[in-house]
């Protein structure tokens, strides 16, 4: 994690992992008006019994702040879980009725609590444009062309004069015989 994505995990991380802490025990109430403004904007979420959307959205919430949090989560993965949680919540902000002024994008006094959503969103953006951590290189010097090439030839010239020496050996040797014949 760099050192400049700290602020961003951090403060979003926390506040996302006490919202979730705080919904673990959500009542049937709570739960069922928070599931009634989901499905405005997810349908499906109304087929669900107000308990399980609860402990759903508590697990959910836990599950992208401990993300963020984790020092070891690479910073786009901790981007792509809080874009996608924000870009729920953006849906669920913008198509709840009294969120927003007529215009459908600035808040009104109750949308102002879900508006803080678009400011996740950017985060999840920096943290999704985030260069990959450089990794340092160990360098293994190795022997110079030339070094290598000189090295390379003094054997083929030691296998030579190896070849020479043996090939004068072996005249002195027949020399030596014949005189010794005649």
């Amino acid at each position: 994690m760099k050192l400049s994505q700290i602020p961003l995990r951090l403060t979003t991380g926390a506040f996302i992992l006490n919202s979730g802490l705080n919904k673990r025990n959500l009542d049937a109430d709570s739960a069922a008006g928070l599931q009634a403004m989901a499905a405005n904007a997810f349908p499906q979420v109304a087929e669900m019994e107000p308990e399980k959307f609860g402990k759903l959205i508590s697990a959910a919430e836990i599950g992208v702040g401990a993300t963020l949090l984790a020092p070891f989560i690479p910073a786009r993965v901790a981007g792509l879980a809080l874009g996608a949680f924000s870009g729920g919540m953006i849906a669920m902000y913008l198509k709840t009725p009294g969120m927003t002024e007529e215009d459908g994008i600035r808040p009104t006094q109750q949308g102002t609590g879900l508006a803080k959503d678009f400011w996740m969103a950017g985060i999840a953006a920096s943290l999704l444009m985030a260069k990959k951590a450089r990794t340092k290189v160990k360098v293994v010097k190795v022997p110079a062309p030339a070094k290598a090439g000189a090295a390379a030839a003094a054997v083929k010239g030691a296998g030579k004069a190896t070849q020479k020496a043996a090939g004068k050996a072996a005249g002195t040797a027949a020399k030596a015989a014949k005189s010794v014949k005649s």
